[in-house]
C-alpha cells in the first residue's frame, strides 16, 4: 500500500526548468503532490523515453534535468544535483561531507564505482572517542564539533567522475546551485523541523546565525534563505576545480575551525586536506534471481551486506511467501540478522583490515547462513560466521551507533549512461561547523569508539587516514549476465539503508511491483537486534497484527519511524521508470 492518506499524483508538462528548453519534441514528466514538501503525498511512477534524474530536494532535480537537456552526461547532472544539495539540503550532504557513487556504461567501462568516503586526520588514534576511564565516549556529546570531522571526499570523487565520464564543462555543473545560492529558495517544512528539533546547532554561531532568529527560533517555512558565502565558494571550485577546497584560503578556513571548535576541538590538518585522494574500486556483484545485483566494496558495508541478505534469501521461495506476510517478514528479518552479525565482524577499512569480502559472499557460505533459518522460529540474535577466508582472523565486534542521515540520487542520460550516489555528511547537520556556508561533516563518529572488544582489535577502529565503515549502498541492478542496466536504487537512513535497498529490490524482482510501488511499501529492519516495522498512518490494525505474529514466531518488535529516502531508476519497454520517496521531499523527472 502506498505509504500516503490523501494526495493525488499529477503528471505535468513543464516549459523550461532551470533556464534550459527541453528538447524539439519532448515533454518532462514531473509526479508529485501539492503537499509534497510535508512527505504526505501519493506518488505515481514516472516514465519518459530518453532520459532521468532523481534527487531528494525538487531543486536538485530540475538543475541534474537542465544539465542532461543541455546535452550533458548522468556525471554531470549527478555533480549538478550535488551542488544544489549543499545549498538546500544542508542537514544530509554537501561539499563538507563524502560519497560512494556507482556509474554504469554500457558502450564504455561497464560497472565502475568510486569511493570519496572521509579519512581520519594522521593525527588521529585508537583512543580518541574514549573517556579518561577508558570507556566510550557519550555519542550525543561526540558527534558535534571538531573531533568528529573527516577530510571531505565529494568534490574529489565528483572531479575524478567527471574527467572521465563528463561532457560538459565543470563550471557549468556549478552555475544551478550558485544563481539559487544568490537569488535564494523558501525554507520547507522538512528542513524547518529538522532545525527546531536540533538541540545545538543555533549555539553554533556561523550555523544558528544563518538558520535561526535572534530568539532561537528557526526562520519561517517559506522564508526566502539566501547563501551568498556558498556562492562564493561554489565560484571558485567552479573556477578552479576540486583543488579549491583542499589547498589555499579555503582548506585553512576548515582547519581553523576544526581545531578552535567551541566543542571538541579536532586534530584536522591542511597537510590532510592536501594529501586526499578518491579511490576507483572493483564493484561486489551477485546474482538474485534472473539480475546481478552490484554495489560499493568496503569501507562501505552497504554492498556486501545487501548481497548477503539477498544471497540469503535467494535460497528460499520468497514470491510464495506473499508480500508484507508474517512469512515473509519473518525470512526477510531473519536474513538481515545474519548479515548485520558478519558486518558487526568482518566490514572496514581494506586498507587497514583485511576484509573477507570473497568469502562472505561465496555461493557455499550464503547457503550455510540460509540454512540457519528456521521458518518457524526466530534464532534471536545471529552469531558472525566463518567465511572461507576469515580463519585466522580474530576481531572483536562493532557495536557502534549509526543515526540516519545522508542523500541518495539517481541519473541515466539519453546515452544509457547510469549514476547512482549516496552522499552524506553524517548526523544531520553534520559537526555543526560551518565554514564558508557549508556544513561540515562528522563522519569520524561512524569508527567504532572502543578499539577492542574482548580483548580483540575492531576492524573499525580509529587509526590515521583511514576511512570509516559505512551502511551506505548506491546500486546498481544489471541482467544475470551483467550487461545490460536494469535498475538503479538507493536510500539515506544510517544503518538502516540496507534493508531499506533490499526490501525495494524483492519488491520489484519478487513481487513484480513497479519501482514507485516498491519504494513506497513499508520498509522492515532487523539489524540483528529487535525487528523494526515502520508506522504508517492508516495502517495500524496491519502492522500490530503483523507483530503479534512475528513476536509468535520469538521475534522483539518494535513500531517507529523508518525514514528511508529511495530514489530509483529502472529500465523498461518504453524507456526509463521512476520512484521516490513518499515520506520525503524527493523528485523524479524525465523526458
Amino acid at each position: 500500500m502506498i505509504h500516503a492518506n490523501r494526495s493525488i499524483a499529477l503528471i505535468v508538462s513543464l516549459v523550461a526548468l532551470v533556464g534550459c528548453s527541453t528538447p524539439q519534441g519532448a515533454t518532462v514528466k514531473e509526479a508529485i503532490a501539492p503537499e509534497a514538501a510535508t512527505g504526505s503525498r501519493t506518488l505515481a511512477a514516472v516514465h519518459a523515453p530518453t532520459a532521468m534524474v532523481g534527487a531528494a530536494n525538487p531543486h536538485a532535480s530540475r538543475a541534474g534535468l537542465a544539465m542532461l537537456q543541455r546535452g550533458g552526461s548522468a556525471v554531470d547532472a549527478a555533480i549538478a544535483m550535488a551542488m544544489v544539495l549543499t545549498l538546500v539540503e544542508p542537514q544530509s550532504s554537501g561539499i563538507g561531507g563524502g560519497a560512494f557513487l556507482l556509474h554504469f556504461d554500457p558502450a564504455g567501462e561497464g560497472l565502475e564505482t568510486y569511493d570519496g568516503r572521509e579519512t581520519a586526520p594522521a593525527a588521529a588514534t585508537p583512543d580518541m572517542f574514549l573517556a579518561p576511564d577508558g570507556t566510550a565516549r557519550d555519542f550525543m556529546t561526540t558527534y558535534v564539533g571538531g573531533l568528529s570531522v573527516g577530510v571531505p571526499g565529494l568534490l574529489r570523487i565528483l572531479e575524478l567522475a567527471h574527467a572521465e565520464h563528463g561532457k560538459l564543462p565543470w563550471a557549468v555543473l556549478f552555475e544551478p546551485a550558485i544563481a539559487l545560492a544568490r537569488s535564494g529558495f523558501e525554507m520547507s517544512p522538512r528542513l524547518f523541523s529538522l532545525l527546531e528539533a536540533d538541540p545545538s546547532l543555533r549555539e553554533f554561531e556561523a550555523a544558528g546565525g544563518y538558520f535561526y532568529r535572534p530568539d532561537g527560533t528557526p526562520l519561517a517555512v517559506g522564508t526566502v534563505i539566501k547563501n551568498p558565502a556558498l556562492a562564493d565558494t561554489l565560484e571558485l571550485i567552479a573556477r578552479d576545480g576540486a583543488r579549491a577546497l583542499y589547498e589555499g584560503a579555503i582548506a585553512a578556513d576548515i582547519v581553523d575551525a576544526v581545531q578552535h571548535a567551541p566543542r571538541n576541538p579536532g586534530r584536522l590538518t591542511v597537510e590532510d586536506l592536501a594529501r586526499y585522494r578518491a579511490v576507483k574500486r572493483a564493484p561486489v556483484c551477485g546474482p538474485y534471481r534472473q539480475v546481478t545485483v552490484c554495489g560499493m566494496a568496503p569501507p562501505t558495508s552497504g554492498g556486501v551486506t545487501l548481497l548477503q541478505i539477498l544471497g540469503i534469501l535467494d535460497r528460499f521461495d520468497v514470491t510464495a511467501t506473499g508480500g508484507g506476510s508474517p512469512a515473509f517478514a519473518h525470512l526477510f528479518a531473519e536474513a538481515g540478522r545474519l548479515a548485520y552479525a558478519d558486518r558487526a565482524r568482518f566490514l572496514g577499512d581494506p586498507g587497514f583490515t583485511e576484509v573477507p569480502v570473497e568469502g562472505l559472499l561465496a555461493p557455499a557460505y550464503l547457503a550455510e547462513r540460509a540454512a540457519l533459518i528456521d521458518p518457524h522460529k526466530s534464532m534471536g540474535v545471529a552469531s558472525a560466521g566463518q567465511p572461507a577466508q576469515a580463519h585466522g582472523l580474530r576481531l572483536g565486534d562493532d557495536r557502534s551507533p549509526e543515526l540516519p542521515s545522508t542523500s541518495h540520487l539517481v541519473a541515466a542520460d539519453a546515452e544509457g549512461r547510469v549514476v547512482s550516489m549516496t552522499a552524506s555528511i553524517e548526523m544531520g547537520f553534520g559537526s555543526h561547523l560551518m565554514v564558508r556556508g557549508f556544513l561540515l561533516n562528522n563522519q569520524l563518529t561512524d569508527f567504532s569508539f572502543t578499539p577492542e572488544e574482548g580483548g580483540l582489535p575492531v576492524a573499525n577502529r580509529v587509526e590515521p587516514l583511514k576511512r570509516p565503515r559505512s551502511s551506505m549502498a548506491p546500486t546498481i541492478v544489471l541482467d544475470r549476465e551483467g550487461r545490460s542496466f536494469v535498475m538503479a536504487i538507493g536510500s539515506p537512513g544510517g544503518s538502516r539503508i540496507i534493508p531499506y535497498v533490499a526490501r525495494a529490490i524483492v519488491d520489484v524482482v519478487d513481487f513484480d511491483m513497479d519501482l514507485q510501488a516498491a519504494i513506497a511499501q513499508p520498509n522492515i529492519a532487523n539489524r540483528n537486534g529487535a525487528t523494526e516495522l515502520e508506522a504508517v498512518a492508516g495502517q495500524e490494525p496491519s502492522t500490530e497484527a503483523l507483530a503479534e505474529a512475528l513476536r509468535a514466531l520469538g521475534h522483539e518488535v518494535t513500531i517507529g519511524d523508518q525514514n528511508s529516502g529511495l530514489h530509483g531508476i529502472r529500465r523498461v519497454d518504453a524507456g526509463y521508470e521512476g520512484g521516490a520517496d513518499p515520506r520525503r521531499e524527493g523528485l523524479i523527472l524525465g523526458y
